[in-house]
């Protein structure tokens, strides 16, 4: 049996993204690690280039004149290759349809969060087997649209054990290559059962019990919690409760706010530390203060030791505005308004909330199109939030760029130019995807 090359130069490629932190330039605003996704220096674009992958990591990259000798060899044919796709906000581990609630929507019908319970009542009733083939089936379908870094979340359990039992799955895919994040978003939405009629308990028992006994059980398979703090979901109050539980537990913090409305969720995450803030579709002008005001945290190593290598604190850094555009059009909603943002000095990320009701796609590709095409964000904009952005928002050194000593996680297009991914909006421009140096699609 021959043995794996120790190392592979990869050539023939026509522009090489590196989005290197290590050659941030200063006059972009952009000292921190996590960048301020604002653009890329001229340094982090190289055209007619060469990468070395070594061990699974990035080992060398440059002009391909001044290649380094390699093991093995192979030549790309003149393609882009960007840095993975890192999708920072999905929601995989569900069972059942919610295409008439889609139907219902595109006729007229209002979003108002409450199709989450027929999500929960289907995932309820899936063994785990069958979750598991599920979610695996969307991680492969995500990767091979070249994403190579992927968060998810529990949710729609509702349920002590179910919530358990999601977060285990989950953790069990991280431990086999299939996710690199988890999240515990019990607070997802206050389930059927906790109405507060007819002697049954309410929000109040809810929240309690996310904060207490739900967080206890699910906490050792996560690092992430997660609350959607909005109208017909959760209080600011509410949120903060169970948001302080969670990083009195060692979690870091999520939030999904501002989609519906100016619900508190971004003010609260940034009176937090969260390393993310979600949707942020409606935003007063303080809360856009509030978030550029983050953006000079500085990021810290994790010295826990439990996540190991590649992973940052959690409780350190920027609080990230995730925009999440396929969510926006599919409920019609207004735009996040990524481009004020960014203006205004703040992180943004880009994710594809994957979920069954209001983003049932993982393509990211498709996502920053529609960042370039109707967010007003320029290509290096839009790449950037789709692979440092969302490594910031996940706390993650190792992905998101192809800097020496990253992941080697490529995403290799099918054509000589990245700026195709908005001019030519829809086509099928993947052709190749590695993470660590191992090709998977």
């Amino acid at each position: 049996m021959t043995a794996a090359p120790a190392s592979t130069l990869l050539t023939g490629i026509s522009e090489l993204w590196t989005l290197d932190p290590a050659l941030d330039d200063p006059a972009l605003g952009d000292p921190a690690l996590g960048g301020t996704a604002r653009a890329a220096s001229d340094g982090q674009i190289i055209r007619d280039a060469a990468l070395v992958i070594e061990d699974g990591r990035v080992a060398w990259t440059g002009p391909a004149a001044q290649a380094p000798d390699a093991d093995a060899r192979e030549d790309l044919g003149g393609r882009a290759v960007l840095p993975g796709w890192v999708d920072s906000h999905s929601h995989l581990i569900f069972d059942g349809d919610r295409s008439a609630e889609f139907e219902a929507r595109m006729a007229g019908e209002a979003y108002a969060a409450g199709g989450i319970q027929v999500t929960t009542d289907a995932t309820r009733a899936a063994a785990d087997e069958r979750l598991l083939e599920l979610v695996t089936a969307r991680a492969r379908a995500a990767a091979a649209g070249g994403t190579t870094c992927l968060e998810t979340k529990t949710g729609y359990g509702l349920t002590v054990a179910e919530e358990q039992r999601a977060a285990r799955l989950a953790a069990r895919l991280v431990a086999d290559g299939v996710l690199d994040e988890v999240t515990f978003l019990g607070a997802h939405l206050v389930p059927a059962e906790f109405d507060g009629q007819d002697g049954r308990p309410g929000a109040a028992e809810y929240v309690d019990l996310v904060a207490g006994e739900m967080l206890e059980a699910v906490a050792p398979h996560v690092r992430w919690i997660d609350v959607f703090c909005e109208t017909g979901a959760f209080t600011p109050e509410q949120s903060a409760r169970v948001l302080r539980a969670g990083a009195a537990a060692g979690l870091g913090l999520r939030v999904h706010g501002n989609q519906l409305g100016e619900s508190g969720g971004v003010a609260l995450a940034c009176e937090l530390g969260a390393a993310s803030v979600d949707h942020v579709n409606f935003l007063a002008a303080s809360d856009v203060d509030a978030l550029a005001a983050t953006a000079e945290r500085p990021v810290q190593q994790d010295g826990s030791g439990r996540w190991g290598d590649g992973r940052l604190a959690v409780d350190a850094g920027p609080t990230v505005a995730t925009v999440l555009p396929a969510c926006d059009l599919s409920t019609r909603a207004p735009l996040a308004p990524a481009r004020r943002l960014l203006n205004a000095g703040a992180q943004i990320a880009i994710a594809s909330n994957c979920n069954p009701g209001t983003s049932y796609t993982s393509s990211m590709s498709f996502c920053v199109g529609t960042a370039v095409l109707q967010m007003r964000l320029s290509l290096a904009e839009a790449i950037r939030a789709a692979t440092r952005g969302g490594a910031l928002a996940l706390r993650r050194a190792d992905a998101g760029h192809l800097g020496v000593g990253a992941r080697a996680d490529l995403h290799v297009l099918d054509t000589p130019h990245a700026i195709d991914l908005a001019y030519r909006p829809g086509m099928p421009l993947t052709h190749r995807v590695l993470r660590a140096g191992e090709r998977v699609a």
